[in-house]
């Protein structure tokens, strides 16, 4: 259990923990201390890492997801325009083969603002929260939410940009995640509106999508804009209440992306392309507790960490079904 309020207490913003050497367990010690005797070993990760960087393989991961996340949001809009009425309504509210489904940030904020739960909020809600708990909380944020496929393509021209000096990447304070998501509740308290999902790129791109744009995809550029040239993924990592309560959920999923000590060699590639690299701590030399580690509720499961390994010390898994 105490791992699960550290995972929660390092997804509110508050720095990953690191434990003083002579309190790791003793395999950990000792392998912290051996494993670097196998230069031959190291010597081949670092030539494959050489020409796997002259010559970059596709993420077979990466596609899959994206494909998963357009197929997702296609079948809004295609159930809304050729009325098949197999999914109404938008990834805040919809309705799927008859069941009610209700985005948790957007259901929490309505309750609150209207001071009222409706029967299908609360039916919704719970087949939602069942849903991503069992599928990873954070796997909304990357296998569903149009935002983050779209954030994620400004990534790709942002790293570009700050190749060449025309950008910056200022970093914040993750905390702030949290208190916007608390200045939000409050506000959806104290004005009787649901407030966030008025800003909410995620609600506006899925609403764009399925009814047709309008001038609030504005906002939506200028948070890309803001990212290209000022932060990487500025919104995700500092701003959305979606990620936190989604984050929240799953932090107790027997979904999670999983690391094995004895296979690092503390390269980094992983930290590297990783939206939220706080929860990839454990990686760096020294800093394993365990010889094995599930990656934090921040973790949003894109598993790029998992492509981007070259020793397979990252894997997912789903407990109970596999190891």
């Amino acid at each position: 259990m105490s791992t699960v309020f550290e995972s929660i207490r390092v997804l509110l913003g508050g720095a990953p923990k690191r434990i003083a050497k002579k309190d790791l367990p003793e395999e950990v010690r000792e392998l912290h201390a051996h494993k670097f005797a196998d230069k031959e070993r190291i010597e081949k990760i670092h030539i494959e890492l050489a020409e796997k960087h002259a010559n970059p393989p596709p993420e077979r991961l990466r596609r899959r997801r994206w494909l998963v996340l357009i197929a997702v949001n296609l079948l809004f809009v295609l159930s809304y325009h050729l009325d098949i009425q197999l999914l109404e309504g938008a990834l805040t509210a919809s309705r799927f083969a008859g069941f009610h489904m209700a985005d948790l940030n957007s259901a929490l904020q309505v309750m609150l603002a209207f001071k009222h739960v409706v029967i299908n909020l609360v039916i919704g809600t719970t087949t939602v929260f069942i849903l991503w708990w069992l599928l990873g909380g954070r796997t909304f944020c990357s296998w569903v939410c149009p935002y983050h496929l779209v954030a994620e393509w400004a990534e790709m021209l942002h790293l570009k940009l700050v190749d060449k000096g025309w950008a910056k990447d200022i970093q914040f304070d993750r905390r702030s995640r949290t208190w916007l998501w608390l200045v939000f509740v409050i506000l959806a308290i104290v004005t009787g509106y649901t407030v966030y999902e008025s800003i909410s790129p995620t609600g506006i791109l899925s609403r764009a999508l399925i009814y047709g744009p309008g001038v609030a995809l504005i906002w939506v550029a200028m948070l890309l804009l803001f990212e290209i040239f000022f932060s990487r993924r500025a919104w995700c990592r500092y701003a959305c209440p979606i990620g936190l309560t989604y984050g929240i959920v799953g932090a107790t999923s027997p979904f999670t992306v999983h690391y094995k000590l004895p296979n690092c060699f503390h390269e980094g590639e992983c930290r590297k392309v990783c939206l939220v690299p706080h929860v990839l701590d454990t990686v760096l030399k020294g800093k394993a507790k365990a010889l094995e580690v599930d990656i934090g509720a921040d973790c949003t499961r894109c598993l790029r960490c998992v492509d981007a390994c070259p020793t397979g010390a990252l894997t997912f898994k789903y407990k109970g079904l596999s190891s």
